[in-house]
């Protein structure tokens, strides 16, 4: 055989070396993995630690146990789960671009990620009606959202989350009609991507994003336009500071609440965006972009706690006794967190 004969064969490098069928291997460059690896574990640590302590607060602290805080609790512990158990998973797949865990754990995964949220969603779903009797219906609030209705509500969140997380991945309806798309051109070993069909992805995405945050943000935007005649109200009539004082926390709480809803949304909105158009333009969208797109949605778990730090002194002042370890100290779950 002459040397010009000779074929040179470009082995492209894969997760499994010894496996047929195994998936594609990107590897990065070094500096770029090294800094990946630091900024996404700075996120991971951030986005535990910061709802570790906003959990804490409210579970610590008897003035805060009011059915307002017990929803934002639910959603900290939302938050505390996806960057404690998806973070750090999503962070190896996105650098290493292999799954080295099976296709069981691959299932467990992707359920956790859709339950989450869904979790979240509906968690803020919850917390804008109770906002919503807070400033509109003042006088009903107490007899309405009671604990039992606000556990009710938080039972009613996770097991709906829970049902739509693994029943849509382990009966497979995320590929119902493109199974055979799926395992020819997606399916590998050492791959746990989450695909959907054109059917799947529009309802979900409807169900899981647009409706809730287009439902949401009509109620914010009755709260605000109620809550601007109730201030005028106040500044019009000899009202007594009590009262006034009584206002202008149900209004800062609303706005803060707001502003979460509005970081949710602004920040998981191009990932589905991109979730809702992919099947119709042919999953034609790298894996890389849409990975970086749930990354930048997942970073809303890392802002709601420092929106309550921006906004909330007695958050302030908790996270500083909690730091300081004088909530070892008895009585410590009576401290006033509003006096000065």
């Amino acid at each position: 055989m002459n040397f010009s004969e000779v074929q040179i064969v470009n082995i492209s490098p894969v997760c499994y070396e010894f496996l047929n069928g195994s998936c594609p291997k990107f590897t990065y460059p070094v500096p770029l993995r090294v800094s990946l690896y630091l900024f996404l574990s700075l996120v991971v640590i951030l986005t535990v630690f910061g709802n570790l302590f906003v959990i804490l607060t409210i579970v610590h602290f008897k003035q805060l146990h009011m059915p307002t805080n017990f929803l934002v609790l639910s959603l900290a512990v939302t938050d505390l789960l996806l960057g404690g158990f998806v973070m750090p998973l999503c962070m190896v797949q996105f650098i290493e671009t292999c799954w080295y865990l099976g296709i069981l754990f691959c299932k467990i995964y992707n359920s956790v990620v859709i339950m989450l949220c869904t979790a979240s969603i509906i968690n803020l779903a919850f917390i804008s009606i109770d906002r919503y009797y807070a400033v509109c219906k003042p006088l009903q609030y107490h007899s309405k959202i009671t604990p039992f209705v606000t556990f009710i509500m938080i039972f009613i969140c996770w097991a709906v989350s829970t049902v739509v997380g693994f029943v849509i991945i382990f009966l497979e309806l995320n590929i119902l009609g493109i199974e055979e798309f799926y395992y020819e051109n997606v399916a590998c070993e050492g791959g746990c991507v989450l695909i959907q069909s054109a059917a799947s992805s529009t309802s979900s995405s409807l169900l899981s994003f647009y409706i809730p945050g287009v439902v949401m943000l009509g109620i914010y935007m009755k709260i605000f336009h109620v809550a601007q005649k109730q201030a005028k109200s106040i500044q019009d009539s000899k009202c007594k500071n009590t009262e006034s004082k009584i206002r202008k926390e149900e209004k800062k709480a609303t706005k803060t609440l707001a502003v979460i809803l509005g970081v949710f949304l602004s920040l998981w909105m191009p990932f589905f965006i991109c979730n809702f158009s992919l099947p119709f333009i042919g999953y034609s969208i790298p894996p890389f972009l849409i990975e970086a797109l749930a990354w930048t949605g997942y970073m809303n778990s890392t802002f709601n706690p420092v929106v309550y730090a921006f906004f909330y002194k007695w958050f302030r002042k908790a996270f500083r006794i909690i730091l300081s370890g004088q909530i070892f100290q008895p009585g410590s779950s009576r401290m006033n967190l509003f006096s000065h």
